[in-house]
C-alpha cells in the first residue's frame, strides 16, 4: 500500500525549502528535517536540515521565516510560518554541492504531530492519492494527516467550502473510529481524496455556511453509524447530528 511504503521512505528532492517571508529569498532548501515535526512536549534545541541543495550562508538571521512543503514538480503542497530563525553550524559539502546537514535555531513555531513528516512525504510524491488511502495508515497517524489536509488545502489557496459535485455524501462507519477520522473521511467525501470539510465543529460550521463553492450537502447518508458509536463519544455525535441540523443538512443514519 501507498502509505506503508512511504513511511520508510525518503525524498530525493528538496522537500522543505525556508525563506524570508517579506523578501521571498531561500535560505535552505533540503530533503529532509529533523526537529521541526516533535511531540508538543518535547523541546528540540534546534532544527536540522538533511540532504540540503540550496543554502544562503551570508544571511545568519531572518525574523520572519517561512517553510513551504514543495513536491517533486517544485509546487507549494503545504506551508509553515516560522518566525526568528539563526542559522547554526553546517556540515560537509559533497557531490553535487549538496550539504549533509545544517542546523537552524526556531525561535517561533514548529508542527506538533511526529507523524505529519511521513504523511508529508507521500503528499509531495507527485502519485495522486487515492480514496480511502487515509484509513489504511496506522491510526495514530490519523490526526497528522488532517493536520496535512488542512494545511495543504489552505497553503493550494482553497477555501472552507464544498467544491464536490456531488450533493449526498456518503460515510462508512465502519471506517471511523476517531474524531480526526470522522473529519478525514467526511472531507474525502465532499471534496475527493485529500479534500478539506472542517477539522473540528467550528471549522466544519464553517464549510458548511460558506457562501463560497458548490453550497453544503444537501444530505450526508452515514452508514454503519452503530460501529462509529461505539468508538466515539456521544458527546461528539451530538454536537455533530445538532450542527447538520441547525444547518439543514439532512443527515441520515443507518
Amino acid at each position: 500500500m501507498a502509505g506503508e511504503l512511504l513511511v520508510a521512505g525518503k525524498a530525493d528532492f528538496p522537500l522543505y525549502v525556508v525563506s524570508d517571508e517579506e523578501s521571498e529569498e531561500v535560505l535552505v532548501a533540503a530533503e529532509g528535517v529533523e526537529g521541526f515535526f516533535v511531540d508538543p512536549e518535547e523541546e528540540a534545541p534546534e532544527v536540522a536540515f538533511l540532504r540540503a541543495h540550496e543554502v544562503e550562508k551570508g544571511r545568519r538571521r531572518v525574523e520572519d521565516a517561512v517553510m513551504t512543503v514543495m513536491n517533486r514538480r517544485r509546487e507549494k503542497v503545504g506551508e509553515y510560518f516560522i518566525g526568528r530563525v539563526v542559522l547554526g553550524d553546517m556540515g560537509t559539502e559533497g557531490p553535487g554541492g549538496i550539504i549533509s546537514k545544517v542546523a537552524y535555531q526556531f525561535f517561533g513555531n514548529r508542527c506538533e504531530y511526529p507523524e505529519a513528516e511521513t504523511v508529508w512525504r507521500r503528499w509531495a510524491s507527485g502519485t495522486a492519492l487515492e480514496e480511502g488511502e487515509w484509513v489504511r495508515w496506522p491510526v495514530n497517524y490519523q490526526s497528522a494527516w488532517l493536520h496535512v489536509v488542512q494545511n495543504s488545502w489552505f497553503a493550494s489557496n482553497r477555501r472552507a467550502a464544498r467544491y464536490g459535485v456531488e450533493e449526498v455524501v456518503h460515510l462508512d462507519g465502519g471506517q471511523i473510529s476517531t474524531k480526526s477520522g470522522f473529519y478525514c473521511a467526511l472531507g474525502e467525501a465532499v471534496n475527493g481524496p485529500g479534500g478539506y470539510f472542517g477539522s473540528n465543529l467550528d471549522a466544519l460550521a464553517d464549510c458548511i455556511s460558506s457562501s463560497y463553492g458548490e453550497g453544503p450537502p444537501v444530505r450526508i447518508v452515514w452508514r454503519n453509524f452503530r460501529t462509529s458509536k461505539e468508538s466515539l463519544d456521544h458527546a461528539f455525535l451530538d454536537s455533530i447530528v445538532g450542527l447538520m441540523r441547525e444547518f439543514r443538512v439532512d443527515l441520515a443514519t443507518c
